[in-house]
C-alpha cells in the first residue's frame, strides 16, 4: 500500500459534545492537603476544565495540518505520521517516537529546526528527515484488536515504514516510550540504524558500593518516584480496560489523568504552565479525548511495561535533563546503553523535552548524530 496523505479534523459536534460533558461534570469533594499530594487539587482541575470548555481554541488540528501528515499501513495496522523532508540534499534520515501521554504534537517546534537548519540558524549539515509516527493505539493511527503490539513489534514496524520510505540508513530518537521503541530499533535492524539519542535513560539505579552524591540524590529521587508516582504505570500495565471506562467517558477524568504528569514530570516553579502552556497541555490532552485512545493507549504498559530496561547496543546518546522520571550518571547509563557515545546532563527540563526544551533538545540531537551519521 502507498501511504495516503492525511490531516486531522474534529466537527462542531464533537466540539459540543465534550464541551456539554464538561458542563455536566460531578465533581468530588476538595482534597483536605493543600497540595498535590494527594492528586491533581479541585480548584486546578474545575478550572483547567472550564478553561478547555471556554477558551481552548481547538487550534490542535490547524497546527499539525501545518506539517505533511501520511497513513500507511504496516504489519497489518494504520500507521499514521508525520513525514518533514529536508530541503537539504544530504540530510539525514530520523525517525522521532513520543510516549505517553504525549503525542506527535510534541515535537513541533523541533520539526522546522532539524528539517532545515539553514532557515533556523543552523549549519545546513545537520539537517534531516524527519518521520514522526504516532504509536499503535495512539492519536491516529490504529488501535491494535489483538495483542502483541509491543516495543519490539514496533520497532519492527518502524523500520519497515522507513524502508517504505527509501531509508536504508537513519537514525532513531525518543522519549519515554519513544526511549524504548528507538532503543528497540537498533537491536531489531542493527544495519540500518546508525545510532540511537533518547532523552529517557531509564536504568538501574544505585548499583555501584562508591555512589557519588548526585548518583545518591539521583536514587533517592527515584525511590521517592516509586512511592507516590507509579500508581498510573501500575493500574495502566494491569487493568487498561477497566480504567479505560472512566477515561473514555469523562473529559475531566482524562484532563486530569495526563496534566497531573505535566505537574509531576516537568521542571516548573509551581504549576504546570511554568514548563508548558496550558494550551500546549491542553492540545495533548485534546488528542485523547477526541481520538478516544486512553485504554488503547494505556495497553502499551500492559503489553511492555518491563521493556524500558533493554540493552542497547547500538551507538548511543542520552541527554539527561533534571526534571526526568530517572537521571543516572554516565557510568550507570553505561550499564544499559554499551556503547555510549554522547552524553550530558542539560541545566534545564524535564520529561516533556521536546514542549518544555524545544532548542536545547534540537541541539542535543544535532551534536550526537554528528558523530554517526
Amino acid at each position: 500500500m502507498v501511504a495516503e496523505p492525511f490531516e486531522v479534523s474534529i466537527t462542531e459536534a464533537e466540539i459540543a459534545d465534550l464541551r456539554d460533558r464538561l458542563r455536566r461534570t460531578r465533581w468530588p469533594e476538595a482534597e483536605p492537603v493543600d497540595d498535590w499530594s494527594q492528586g491533581v487539587p479541585l480548584a486546578y482541575a474545575q478550572e483547567l476544565c472550564r478553561a478547555w470548555a471556554e477558551d481552548y481554541d481547538f487550534g490542535f488540528a490547524a497546527r499539525l495540518n501545518a506539517f505533511p501528515q501520511f497513513r500507511d499501513v504496516v504489519d497489518g495496522l494504520g500507521i499514521h505520521f508525520v513525514h518533514v523532508r529536508s530541503p537539504e540534499p544530504d540530510a539525514f534520515p530520523l525517525v522521532l517516537t513520543h510516549g505517553w501521554p504525549g503525542s506527535v504534537l510534541e515535537f513541533l517546534d523541533v520539526l522546522g529546526p532539524l528539517s532545515d537548519p539553514r532557515t533556523h540558524g543552523g549549519d545546513p549539515a545537520d539537517a534531516f528527515h524527519v518521520v514522526a509516527p504516532s504509536l499503535p493505539g495512539y492519536g491516529w493511527s490504529d488501535k491494535p484488536s489483538t495483542t502483541g503490539w509491543g516495543v519490539s513489534r514496533i520497532a519492527r514496524a518502524w523500520d519497515a515504514l522507513m524502508v517504505s520510505l527509501g531509508y536504508e540508513r537513519y537514525g532513531a530518537q525518543g522519549g519515554d516510550w519513544g526511549s524504548a521503541v528507538s532503543g528497540a530499533l537498533g537491536e531489531v535492524a542493527p544495519e540500518r540504524v546508525a545510532g540511537v539519542h533518547v532523552n529517557l535513560g531509564s536504568v538501574a539505579l544505585g548499583t555501584f558500593d562508591d555512589p557519588t552524591p548526585a548518583e545518591r540524590a539521583n536514587l533517592e529521587a527515584e525511590e521517592e518516584f516509586r512511592r507516590t508516582g507509579r500508581g498510573y504505570s501500575a493500574q495502566q500495565a494491569t487493568r487498561p480496560q477497566t480504567l479505560g471506562y472512566g477515561l473514555t467517558d469523562s473529559p475531566a477524568g482524562q484532563a486530569t489523568w495526563i496534566a497531573e504528569k505535566f505537574w509531576a514530570w516537568t521542571d516548573h516553579n509551581g504549576l504546570p504552565g511554568d514548563a508548558v502552556s496550558r494550551q500546549k497541555v491542553l492540545d495533548e490532552i485534546s488528542v485523547y479525548w477526541f481520538t478516544a485512545s486512553a485504554t488503547s493507549s494505556a495497553r502499551l504498559y500492559w503489553e511492555s511495561f518491563a521493556r524500558f530496561r533493554d540493552q542497547v547496543t547500538a551507538p548511543s546518546g542520552l541527554s539527561v535533563y533534571p526534571r526526568d522520571l530517572t537521571r543516572p550518571s554516565r557510568r550507570e547509563a553505561e550499564t544499559r546503553f554499551t556503547d555510549l557515545r554522547w552524553f550530558e546532563e542539560m541545566p534545564r527540563g524535564g520529561h516533556f523535552a521536546a514542549l518544555e526544551q524545544p532548542r536545547s533538545l534540537v541541539d542535543q540531537v544535532r551534536g550526537f548524530f554528528r558523530l554517526v551519521r
